[in-house]
């Protein structure tokens, strides 16, 4: 087991070595992925500090989840460079792991497991000792409300319940940095008051950088010190949210969202039945007989 500690001078002990960190959690510079000739992200700059709760916001294939992966060393960039924790994602990809949570936003569970079973062995896999292990286990199990279900398996869990447990699993290593990409993602309202609840206590009482990848705005604008809005790879605008609705002259930041990434009205989106009804009270012309 490789004991990691992370010091307030920004110093990681490791098996006795100690790695100088820069000041920010999440560091990228030109980040670049490309699959085939999609350009998935297109020169992602980012500097996020450590305790800030970060949101990036964007169309489906606007290139939040590539980033994500990048981020947690699971894909390797086409081009850039970048740091999670201080350590490089492409050369210190195992240490990236180690500090990191991530929920990605279609989790694979082992369906013939039980959640207590899964939990146990993502536990081994970030070689906590089983003392702790287990502790952590029963916490989770009960903050997200699954006691008396532990022993079930996973398969006859509903989409919301594998939700919470795939929330244990990122959490169970107490890790310093969190990836969510929709954490909200089939819970019902209930329980994703829940998971902001949580969110909101990590990263102000239990001092956590949080990157949330999520399509509600609302989640967004409550939960993030800083929101990033990602439109076909490329990063439009960055900042606050209340400097980004001011910015755009919005009346809120779904009114923001849609002008910065240029999307269409609902009343243009249905501008073809108008033309569709005018065209059918064209009076036709009649044949002329030869």
């Amino acid at each position: 087991m490789w004991l990691i500690v992370i010091k307030e001078d920004n110093n990681i002990e490791r098996g006795g070595e100690k790695t100088k960190m820069n000041n920010f959690a999440v560091k990228t510079t030109n980040l670049v992925k490309v699959f085939g000739n999609v350009v998935a992200v297109d020169e992602l700059n980012l500097e996020i500090p450590f305790g800030q709760t970060y949101g990036l916001l964007g169309p489906n294939g606007a290139g939040k989840t590539t980033t994500v992966r990048m981020l947690n060393a699971i894909i390797r960039p086409t081009a850039g460079t970048a740091t999670v924790g201080g350590f490089d994602i492409i050369t210190q990809s195992r240490d990236v792991k180690m500090i990191c949570g991530f929920l990605p936003e279609s989790p694979g569970l082992y369906q013939k497991l039980t959640a207590k079973e899964f939990l146990e062995f993502i536990g081994e896999l970030y070689y906590l000792p089983e003392d702790r292990i287990a502790s952590r286990v029963n916490e989770l199990l009960d903050i997200f409300d699954l006691e008396g279900r532990e022993n079930d398996l996973l398969e006859g869990y509903s989409r919301g319940m594998k939700q919470k447990v795939c929330l244990c699993a990122a959490l169970i290593q107490d890790p310093k940095i969190i990836f969510l990409d929709e954490p909200t993602s089939n819970l019902d309202p209930a329980a994703a008051r829940m998971v902001k609840d949580l969110i909101s206590v990590l990263a102000k009482k239990a001092d956590k950088t949080i990157f949330i990848c999520t399509h509600l705005l609302d989640a967004a604008e409550e939960l993030c010190d800083k929101i990033g809005i990602i439109d076909k790879g490329a990063l439009k605008v960055q900042g606050k949210p209340k400097e980004i609705i001011e910015s755009q002259s919005a009346k809120d930041l779904e009114d923001a969202y849609l002008k910065i990434i240029g999307a269409t009205h609902i009343d243009d989106l249905l501008a073809w039945r108008d033309e569709k009804n005018m065209n059918n009270h064209i009076p036709k012309k009649k044949k002329q007989k030869k």
